[in-house]
């Protein structure tokens, strides 16, 4: 396509605010929803800061020539959750998610050096789109549940004395406002001009506050707690800790991963390492044949094959050392953004200055109070509502790897098939206080079919 900038030109002023801008609020919807979902003391600002932070090492890395902007991972939603799991401290979890995205990222790091050995063709063996794309659609699927879940919370209260929680509003009424998140969010998508075409998740989040802003502030009006959806209490905890407004009210320093993680060094065990590292290093797996259909993508818009400049092994360090310093601020490991891919095709783009710019711009504005107070407001069942459609998109994605395979062949459906149940069925497996997830499992049953098929030649 052509251009309006190409990779090393620079857009200046005013012009380089607004696609800087256009940029950020592009990947902002996703990049805040990992946290959000996970939750366990995660915060939106520092997956913020995080994603930020990663772009920037991506960026160096690549010797600013690839376009991409880097943002929280969906992919290893399981493997964040299995940090914590098993009565896990929250410091010994925060230290377990930097432990598994060092692992991740030593995984690209090493694949990065086989692939500048080697070249790619042994992983076109290892890991066909007949293995990669079930196993990616199992990530979405075994991810339904939970979006299900979000959709029927809404404000969660803990009685006074007591220590129990308790949902004040109405199911119905938390469905509804999911819902509503969920048809905006399709409508833009579909039907709307080209900045909405852009942002839809984000438009959807707003849309569905609303809609839990207006019940809650008539709930409130007339007494009802069953139309109370929105916590409002957010925005006075958070802005004024301390009951009156101070420096923190409007800027406060985001909750670091690092910081809690340092606490919990002596009660790491063998034990949980290796818990960590078979959650973690299996999805890795799958994240680098998303970075290379993201790679061949951008590829075909800026009319450049970014596998040979700055070259897959570049990008590759980038993707792993980012995602590691992603995580060891914010938590969640980055990957390369397909919204940050639409940017560029949208608006002929493709200039590195504006990453660079909006990555700045995501660490600064993790910074900013009302922000993140706002951010930390958003109701679950509007979460809930963006996941259906979120974990869809990663369900589809690896559908659409498999599109082209020809599954009237019995061995491709023998490996699909193997896939797919045993990671929709969760099957984990546990060795003491080890447990290999049910992603990890269906990767590795699904290789291991794959090779056995393979021994019957055309």
């Amino acid at each position: 396509m052509q251009l309006r900038y190409d990779i090393m030109d620079k857009p200046r002023g005013l012009r380089l605010f607004s696609l800087a801008l256009q940029q950020m609020l592009a990947i902002l919807a996703a990049t805040i929803a990992v946290p959000m979902i996970v939750g366990h003391g995660l915060t939106p600002a520092a997956a913020m800061f995080g994603a930020g932070i990663g772009t920037i090492v991506y960026i160096i890395m690549t010797k600013r020539r690839s376009p991409m902007f880097l943002g929280s991972n969906f992919s290893f939603l399981g493997s964040m959750s299995a940090a914590f799991a098993g009565g896990v401290s929250m410091q010994l979890g925060m230290l377990g998610l930097i432990l598994g995205a060092a692992a991740a990222g030593l995984v690209y790091v090493i694949l990065a050096l086989i692939v500048k050995k080697f070249g790619v063709g042994w992983i076109d063996k290892l890991m066909p789109p007949v293995v990669i794309g079930p196993t990616v659609s199992c990530i979405g699927l075994c991810l339904a549940g939970n979006a299900v879940s979000k959709l029927r919370t809404g404000n969660v209260v803990t009685v006074t004395g007591q220590g129990e929680s308790i949902a004040l509003a109405s199911e119905y009424l938390t469905i509804l406002c999911g819902l509503i998140t969920l048809a905006v969010t399709i409508i833009c998508s579909v039907y709307g001009k080209k900045t909405l075409k852009l942002i839809p998740f984000l438009i959807g989040i707003l849309a569905g506050y609303a809609a839990a802003l207006i019940l809650t502030l008539i709930g409130t009006g007339i007494g009802t707690d069953s139309m109370m959806i929105a916590d409002l209490s957010v925005f006075k905890n958070t802005m004024f800790p301390d009951g009156q407004v101070s420096l923190a009210t409007f800027v406060s320093v985001p909750d670091f991963v690092f910081i809690s993680a340092a606490e919990s060094f002596g009660e790491l065990t063998p034990a949980y390492i290796l818990t960590i590292l078979t959650a973690y290093i299996p999805v890795a797996f799958v994240g680098f044949a998303e970075h290379i259909a993201d790679h061949k993508n951008l590829s075909s818009i800026i009319n450049k094959d970014l596998l040979n400049d700055p070259g897959l092994d570049r990008t590759l360090l980038g993707d792993g050392l980012g995602s590691i310093a992603g995580a060891f601020f914010g938590g969640c490991p980055n990957t390369t953004y397909g919204e940050s891919i639409a940017c560029v095709a949208l608006t002929g783009n493709a200039s590195t200055i504006t990453s660079f710019t909006a990555s700045v711009g995501c660490m600064l504005m993790s910074f900013v109070t009302p922000f993140v107070a706002f951010i930390n407001s958003i109701p679950s069942c509007v979460m809930g509502g963006l996941c259906v459609a979120l974990y869809g998109f990663i369900a589809v994605s690896g559908l659409k790897m498999i599109q082209h395979t020809d599954l009237d062949d019995n061995r491709n459906i023998f490996v699909v098939s193997v896939i797919l149940i045993a990671g929709i069925g969760e099957l984990s497996i546990s060795f003491g206080a080890v447990t290999v997830t049910e992603i990890a499992a269906a990767l590795i049953l699904g290789i291991l079919t794959n090779l056995i098929v393979r021994r019957k030649k055309d």
